[in-house]
């Protein structure tokens, strides 16, 4: 006999939003895109061009090949650097090899770039809040000269960090952290330099908080939070951290509905559900099917922002 729907427990699942992709990854995703369209494949991009599975599997099928550096790719087809941005050595290759490349990187992570080189110029000592191996902190560093920025990755780094002239310091940050790691961190550096240089705007970027603060307020109300994303993703993780702090009894990164272990929605009645900022909304609908075979789902968005943000392509790329 068929399952009636009546007989379904109730499931209220709370939808954050925004969620899933931001205005430079949808940007990056389409450099790959047109660039196979208008050169056809293989295209090569040095590092996943997002921290997502998915994405980068849909890529591969169009023709994409990922690989980690660029003496990977040969000289004669087009190679598409990530949006998390390259060290300045990279494009200097591409350009003596007389490669073709495209440069997808998020124009947040270039606005970083210019400031760590404005602070630089200005003689001053960088600081760089984000964390160790992250491509985009690889690039940032990557910027200028060895040595001439420190990492710093938590409050105590900050507060051991012993600079040349502390009155000639300056911090810039990775743009996916957390919000509320970072203020910390910067409180602690302000304590300790008050004359520190900070970015003209916050680094983070408005994708980043948006996301962060439309996990909060669905947090607050669920059982669980669900955030899709994968777990080299950086913003999707600082969802899963941020939601705990807010008041989800528990929660969890999967990369889709097929990674969701209903055990954990035992005794749940509110499910907060986000997605990271390189994860594509089809995630979302399918794990929403995926409740809705076991329960009798009722959705609600919850909006806290409305984002119309867009990036333009790549001049290569321009119609």
């Amino acid at each position: 006999m068929s399952e009636n729907s009546s007989s379904r427990p109730a499931l209220k699942v709370l939808l954050a939003t925004p969620r899933g992709f931001c205005a430079g990854v949808d940007r990056a995703i389409q450099i790959v895109e047109r660039t196979i369209e208008r050169y056809g494949a293989p295209v090569f991009v040095r590092h996943e061009i997002v921290h997502n599975r998915h994405v980068v599997d849909r890529l591969k099928a169009l023709g994409a090949v990922f690989v980690e550096e660029l003496a990977e790719c040969p000289t004669d087809r087009p190679v598409i650097f990530s949006a998390h941005g390259v060290p300045k050595s990279v494009p200097a290759e591409a350009r003596n090899r007389k490669m073709l490349y495209l440069d997808a990187t998020c124009p947040l992570v270039s606005k970083v770039h210019v400031e760590a080189q404005r602070h630089f110029d200005a003689g001053r000592e960088i600081v760089l809040i984000g964390h160790a191996g992250h491509p985009e902190v690889v690039g940032t560093m990557g910027q200028l000269p060895d040595g001439a920025v420190t990492l710093i990755e938590t409050v105590e780094d900050a507060q051991t960090f012993v600079p040349l002239d502390p009155a000639n310091v300056a911090f810039a940050t990775q743009t996916t952290l957390s919000v509320d790691d970072t203020a910390d961190i910067v409180a602690a550096l302000k304590a300790r330099f008050p004359e520190i240089s900070a970015p003209h705007k916050e680094d983070i970027c408005y994708a980043t908080t948006n996301r962060q603060d439309a996990v909060k307020a669905v947090a607050e109300a669920a059982d669980v939070l669900l955030v899709l994303g994968s777990a080299n993703s950086s913003n999707s993780v600082r969802l899963v951290e941020v939601g705990k702090r807010a008041g989800a009894r528990e929660a969890y990164l999967i990369d889709d509905a097929s990674q969701l272990d209903m055990a954990w929605l035992e005794g749940a009645r509110v499910v907060g559900v986000t997605a990271g900022a390189s994860a594509p909304e089809l995630l979302v609908q399918g794990l929403i099917e995926r409740l809705s075979a076991t329960f009798e789902v009722e959705v609600t968005e919850v909006e806290t922002a409305r984002e119309t943000v867009s990036f333009k392509l790549p001049r290569q790329l321009a119609d």
